[in-house]
């Protein structure tokens, strides 16, 4: 009788449960990609739930974040002081418009879309001693009119800084067994700039928002274990040569490594959290009590504040802790004769080398709920070179041009259910999964070439593997 009502209480603690597969709880292997914080819905609502782990005495937290997350800000002042501040030069107005539901952003698709989940990146070279000095603590050189990303919408009285129209090229090409295939490629025109003409030298790069599910997961990973997957100078002759990008930490006032980011370039959630804040959407925090106006943007540099700073350490420490304990999708399908096809060969074209899929976090004192978790995220979070076709020319910290950030494939085969697009690469290019994999190069080329070289049937195995996180 114990056992039963154990097992119950199990249950009711799950949400969903029409949608919870029971076998998955005893039976879990890498099935439980998050570990015991895996949540078990294929809804829209996949990437919202919180950890399962998580007890019910620190799920206010969860949802104080999240109301945090989800809510408009708007410009000062305002009644709504809590939540005021917005600007002057931002991009969105809410976390959750470039995270829709949590997960993962796309470019225009039409023409003359805005960017909505999107954003553009902007710097210049660090070639004098006050450059390199900015890009130690920055990661790069920020362009002296615009900053270090364009601002597509501003409070009223205030110019926005401009526009940007992302068109595709095509590019064809053809599998070993003679089908063809198109991808596509962004070409990138900025328009409108009200502040003045651009650095003859700028750089820049179209970056999508990335899904948030297993944030801290992540960060609980041994810094110890991640450093061991690099090999910098490819001692072992496998053609991967992952590295680290240490990158600063604003908090610690001391070089971290890089876990998070297209290109590693923030060191913990908090960071990323409060630069995401005041990068788009004009947000002073403690960590970044600044407002990013440049020099000559001087009614920006005046316009009136929501307090200082505008996140409180209140408010952020409470969107930290949504965004750590967003819980992992579980996997599906894992005993499809299909999908053990695609992942034997994922393995076997070398995709494994990169997309590491098994750790075991360390203890973390902040969140014990993701201590000692065994989880499956598929990502060395390490550096890699991809190759020129996929090279954004613009270093950040350690980062080269060409050089990426392996992204976490969990949750993957959920984001067209959650965000009705299958848009996929640090700028969207990609239209589906089998896009993506035909965009790799530099140290991925020999996978991708391994994978054009598969029979159909096996090239679809793959992606039903992949479909399957």
């Amino acid at each position: 009788m114990k056992k039963v009502i154990l097992v119950a209480s199990l249950f009711l603690m799950l949400p969903n449960l029409a949608e919870t597969d029971p076998a998955l709880l005893f039976n879990g292997g890498n099935r439980l990609s998050g570990g015991e914080t895996s949540v078990f819905d294929t809804s829209h609502n996949a990437f919202s739930l919180p950890a399962r782990n998580l007890g019910i005495l620190r799920r206010d937290n969860f949802f104080i974040g999240n109301a945090f997350f989800k809510q408009p800000w708007v410009s000062a002042p305002a009644s709504t002081s809590a939540r005021d501040g917005l600007g002057p030069l931002f991009n969105i107005n809410t976390c959750q418009g470039c995270h829709v539901k949590d997960g993962r952003g796309r470019p225009p698709i039409s023409d003359g879309e805005s960017l909505i989940s999107a954003l553009v990146r902007i710097s210049v070279p660090a070639k004098t001693d006050e450059q390199k000095k900015e890009a130690a603590k920055k990661g790069v050189a920020t362009e002296p009119n615009y900053g270090d990303q364009l601002q597509t919408n501003a409070i009223h009285g205030i110019k926005k800084e401009g526009d940007a129209d992302i068109k595709y090229v095509e590019i064809k090409g053809q599998y070993s067994d003679g089908e063809s295939y198109i991808l596509i490629k962004p070409t990138l025109t900025l328009s409108e700039l009200n502040y003045g003409e651009l650095h003859p030298d700028s750089l820049f790069s179209i970056r999508t928002a990335p899904a948030m599910v297993g944030l801290g997961l992540l960060e609980a990973i041994k810094e110890e274990d991640i450093l061991a997957l690099a090999d910098k100078d490819d001692t072992n002759s496998d053609g991967i040569s992952g590295r680290p990008n240490w990158v600063w930490d604003v908090k610690q006032k001391k070089k971290a490594l890089g876990r998070f980011g297209w290109k590693s370039n923030q060191p913990t959630v908090e960071q990323q959290s409060a630069g995401a804040f005041l990068g788009d959407m004009g947000l002073t925090s403690s960590l970044f009590p600044n407002q990013n106006c440049s020099g000559v943007q001087q009614k920006c540099q005046q316009a009136p504040d929501g307090g200082k700073p505008e996140v409180t350490d209140e408010i952020l420490s409470k969107v930290v802790f949504y965004a750590s304990m967003l819980g992992v999708p579980a996997r599906r399908d894992v005993d499809n004769i299909k999908v053990k096809l695609g992942q034997k060969l994922f393995t076997d074209t070398g995709c494994a080398s990169c997309h590491t899929s098994q750790f075991t976090t360390g203890n973390s004192e902040k969140f014990p709920e993701l201590s000692g978790q065994k989880i499956h995220p598929y990502t060395d979070l390490l550096l890699h070179d991809m190759g020129e076709g996929l090279s954004d020319n613009r270093p950040d910290f350690d980062a080269a041009g060409n050089e990426w950030r392996t992204p976490p494939l969990w949750g993957i085969g959920l984001v067209e259910k959650v965000n009705k697009h299958t848009r996929f690469l640090h700028d969207g290019r990609a239209r589906n999964l089998t896009e993506a994999i035909l965009w790799h190069g530099g140290e991925a080329k020999q996978s991708k070439e391994k994978f054009a070289a598969l029979a159909k049937q096996e090239r679809e195995a793959v992606i039903a593997f992949l479909k399957s996180l």
